[in-house]
């Protein structure tokens, strides 16, 4: 019994210093005509250059020697980079995974090229893989020139069949690496890398008589992912993951709040136990949301800090950091789009009487939040005013502003001025209603658009597009009510 503990023990002890041994990595970097100078390793997070981070420096020594050596259990490898002082030129880059042990020879004056590798032959493949990139780009370039060129359609056709080939030839590359090198990091960026091969032919719809004009979208978008391993941590440090992301989002999912909610769920929940594809996905669909021009966005923020800050899944924040999402959140989540609008009673510039927003009577409400001290809201009123008279007004909406700074006499000069006498303007003389928070005021104008039951239909809009908004919205009433017709006659 006593043996049998003894090798389970030694056997343990074993495995812990294999375990060790496997993290972190070992770089002897040796350069051949440079000496005492500052050499960083670099990787990249997600994007692609020039965003790159610095992962350890050190300095080569009188014979152009440096070694790079790390334990850090957190290592995971991907496309690093080494960089010499001036940075800017002589850097080249290679594969590093967990535990490697690797030695590099490169020499300044041929960089990036003449890289040499010991103990690594999927860096010898990397480098292969480069040379034919270079290749195969020289070709392609060559290729364009002649079509400039062309003559004929025929020639043309030609010239595109050989583009063609050659990209074929660049992909059967790829396959036949993956093939022979599954596990290997190389043949992960292949695979990330690859997009989708529509189908050729005619489709059709499930009658299989009309033919499906949005088959090519379907399919490329259903099939954008297939190649991409959302467990490999791996390839954020590649610059592949952010081009995808912003690809996808940007060109395949519809551009509505409850859309790209769902396409980020599905995103987080595929990359949900993951340390950093969690982490950048999560970072990205919220900075993706907070800097959308597109009107309704915001509701996206909210909804991923409900459903993920809150929860504890941005585990990388501070406490600190965190309230400040929450509290960001709280502020935008009253005054969302198909929220009922917040109340507040104001006093009327003309008639000193308090107004309620709520209490006016339209079939839509215009609601702006102005200065008359701002510049773009002096130019922005005169245009809204034109607006009103030319097309709102006939629609059915009223004018609902607040004037939000300075006195009672400059404010009803503005409203002389820039002819707002129809509209029903307001102040808040003694900073009660919490206007600032209620509708999220930061800046001037801030203009919503509210309809008969004061529920929010746009917000942060401006003079150019507030018609258009309300069209949209009588052409989905009409909508709706041209199909509850044909039902109830069903």
């Amino acid at each position: 019994m006593k043996r049998i503990a003894l090798i389970a023990i030694l056997f343990l002890m074993s495995m812990a210093e294999l375990s060790i041994a496997g993290e972190g990595y070992h770089i002897n970097l040796k350069m051949t005509d440079v000496k005492d100078t500052l050499v960083y390793l670099v990787h990249y997070y997600g994007k692609g250059r020039p965003t790159i981070f610095i992962t350890d420096s050190v300095n080569l020594n009188h014979n152009g020697e440096a070694v790079f050596d790390s334990k850090d259990p957190a290592f995971v490898g991907g496309i690093y980079i080494i960089l010499l002082g001036d940075k800017a030129r002589t850097n080249f880059e290679f594969l590093l995974n967990k535990g490697d042990n690797i030695g590099i020879t490169a020499t300044k004056s041929k960089l990036p090229d003449g890289v040499k590798f010991k103990n690594s032959p999927e860096n010898d493949h990397f480098a292969e893989y480069i040379e034919y990139l270079k290749g195969y780009s020289a070709e392609q370039e060559k290729l364009k020139e002649q079509i400039k060129v062309a003559k004929t359609t025929a020639d043309t056709e030609e010239i595109r069949k050989v583009s063609l080939a050659s990209q074929k030839k660049l992909t059967d590359y790829r396959h036949n690496y993956e093939k022979e090198h599954p596990s290997s990091l190389l043949a992960t960026i292949f695979n990330s890398m690859e997009t989708p091969e529509i189908p050729e032919g005619t489709h059709y719809l499930a009658d299989g008589v009309t033919k499906d004009s949005t088959f090519a979208y379907k399919y490329y978008k259903s099939h954008y992912w297939d190649g991409f391993n959302f467990r490999d941590d791996r390839l954020i440090y590649t610059p592949i993951y952010d081009a995808r992301i912003e690809e996808y989002f940007s060109k395949l999912v519809v551009q509505w709040p409850d859309s790209v909610e769902k396409e980020g769920d599905e995103l987080l929940k595929k990359t949900k136990g993951t340390k950093d594809l969690f982490h950048y996905t999560l970072w990205w669909l919220t900075k993706n949301a907070e800097d959308s021009k597109i009107m309704g966005m915001d509701e996206v923020f909210v909804y991923l800090v409900e459903n993920y800050y809150i929860k504890g899944d941005a585990f990388w924040l501070s406490p600190e950091e965190l309230t400040k999402y929450e509290e960001r959140a709280q502020k935008i989540a009253p005054n969302v789009i198909g929220n009922v609008a917040p109340e507040i009673k104001l006093t009327n510039i003309a008639t000193k009487k308090e107004e309620s927003m709520l209490g006016l009577k339209a079939k839509y409400t215009v609601v702006v939040f102005y200065s008359p001290n701002c510049g773009h809201c002096q130019h922005e009123i005169p245009k809204l005013d034109s607006l009103y008279k030319e097309v709102l007004k006939s629609k059915g909406v009223k004018m609902y502003t607040v004037a939000t700074e300075t006195d009672d006499t400059t404010i009803a000069k503005f409203v002389k001025k820039n002819n707002m006498t129809e509209w029903t303007n307001t102040w808040d003389p003694e900073h009660t209603s919490d206007y600032h928070n209620k509708y999220d005021v930061y800046s001037t104008p801030t203009i919503y658009l509210l309809d008969d039951k004061k529920i929010i239909r746009g917000k942060r809009l401006d003079h150019s597009n507030i018609a258009s908004v309300i069209d949209m919205l009588e052409r989905k009433a009409k909508d709706k009510t041209k199909d509850g017709a044909v039902k109830a006659s069903q």
